[in-house]
């Protein structure tokens, strides 16, 4: 199994005469033309994978896989991003917990695991505006779906990096989570992140249980599936995004997804791909 991921990798990536390292083996460039990008599709995967869980949020707890969930809250850190204070318990529903752009909305999430065969490089799932990073230094536990399936609040306790912003729907965010041995998480437009600070500790003992946070520039813009950044090793993905109901996800549970793949528009219509029209329309909401 492991040798015909080390193979599919090695066909997908650029030729070198040089590799210090399997980590570097497996977090450089695709050959060109290898992922197609789905200009028809307003949402696609952002990395090579195994969908995990895809649906909607419909309270504060959300679901890491089938039946075990997680706090909105705890994953996402308290809304500051809103206008709208602070509630003082944790919140109970999504009006709380996020700032839909309209009440009508619904708040949608997707989760994609990558394991230590895949290619390691992820990139930006849609236009979309990422306002502001924050990470959350924690453990690094193994992600994989078999340890998801027993884990309650598994996402919440590893360390993360954290975006949030908007997409032309409303709320948007992208999260890398870190996993065993996979602390290091780099992100292409955020030189100031330093993660992977504290390894070597025990679980629970890191100094800083809470986060820090950075306000990105304001004309920061991500295009779709432009590169943004790398694992060191397989770990995962969580889209959390707000969409009028009619957002239909083509996928299925457990499917292997490659990056640039259609995950979901809000009906059968078409994306509109104008980047300037997209980020002048983001820049009004």
């Amino acid at each position: 199994m492991f040798l015909e991921a080390l193979t599919t990798a090695f066909y997908n990536i650029l030729p070198s005469s040089h590799v210090v390292c399997l980590a570097e083996f497996f977090t450089r460039s695709l050959k060109e033309n290898v992922r197609y990008i789905d200009s028809n599709s307003c949402l696609v995967s952002p990395c090579d994978g195994r969908v995990l869980h895809f649906g909607t949020a419909t309270n504060a707890q959300v679901e890491q896989v089938k039946g075990v969930s997680y706090s909105l809250e705890a994953f996402l850190g308290p809304p500051t991003w809103s206008a709208r204070k602070p509630t003082e318990s944790p919140p109970s529903n999504l009006v709380d917990a996020v700032k839909l752009k309209s009440p009508g909305n619904v708040l949608y999430q997707c989760i994609i695991y990558l394991a230590p065969g895949d290619y390691h490089r992820f990139h930006s799932p849609a236009v979309w505006k990422p306002e502001l990073r924050r990470h959350f230094s924690g453990e690094l536990l193994s992600v994989s779906p078999k340890i998801a399936r027993w884990m309650p609040g598994l996402f919440t306790l590893n360390e993360r990096a954290l975006y949030i912003g908007k997409w032309k729907h409303g709320f948007f965010s992208f999260t890398a989570v870190g996993a065993t041995n996979v602390g290091s998480v780099q992100i292409y437009i955020d030189e100031k992140l330093k993660t992977n600070q504290w390894v070597g500790l025990e679980v629970g003992t890191h100094p800083c249980k809470d986060y820090d946070e950075l306000a990105l520039p304001k004309d920061t813009f991500l295009g779709k599936g432009e590169l943004l950044g790398q694992f060191n090793m397989g770990s995962t993905i969580v889209l959390i995004f707000e969409a009028p109901p009619g957002f239909n996800f083509n996928l299925q549970p457990g499917q292997v997804v490659r990056m640039g793949q259609r995950l979901g528009c809000v009906g059968e219509q078409r994306d509109d791909d104008d980047l300037d029209k997209t980020k002048k329309l983001l820049e009004a909401i």
